[in-house]
């Protein structure tokens, strides 16, 4: 009679303590201490797994996840390119031509980005900006 129930507790023990670390914090251990931020969705859907299997190690993992901030994208990433690397890019009239432009960005993030999606809000400089990467204006 004391084999089922060590079998039970041992399982029990187990499954919570693989919970217990949830997703974002084995993965991301860096992001932990966040308050808020936009929620990373592969972490949301892996911490979801949990709750396929049961309730409680589900609502655990989201639980710890977002006490910890593990959850959230990390602030202020960003990547910035040097403005040499994208004059190839920029047509003698202060246009852009999109092909070299993702050219130029999977050759140096390593990332491909859709600049030919419909969707896509592009914003027009100003004359600063311009005269910085010593292009004259078009009227």
């Amino acid at each position: 009679m004391r084999i089922p129930f060590r079998v039970i507790g041992g399982v029990l023990v187990a499954s919570l303590l693989t919970q217990i670390s949830a997703c974002g914090s084995i993965f991301y251990p860096d992001r932990r201490g966040q308050i808020d931020g936009k929620i990373d969705p592969a972490i949301a859907a892996l911490d979801a797994v949990g709750l396929l299997f049961y309730i409680i190690p589900g609502l655990i993992a989201f639980a710890v996840d977002f006490a910890t901030g593990a959850i959230y994208f990390e602030p202020g990433r960003s990547v910035q390119i040097e403005p040499e690397k994208l004059k190839p890019a920029i047509n003698p009239d202060g246009t852009i031509n999109n092909q070299k432009l993702q050219a130029i960005l999977e050759s140096e993030l390593g990332r491909s980005f859709p600049l030919d999606d419909p969707r896509l809000i592009q914003h027009k400089g100003n004359v600063q900006q311009l005269a910085t990467l010593g292009l004259v204006p078009a009227a």
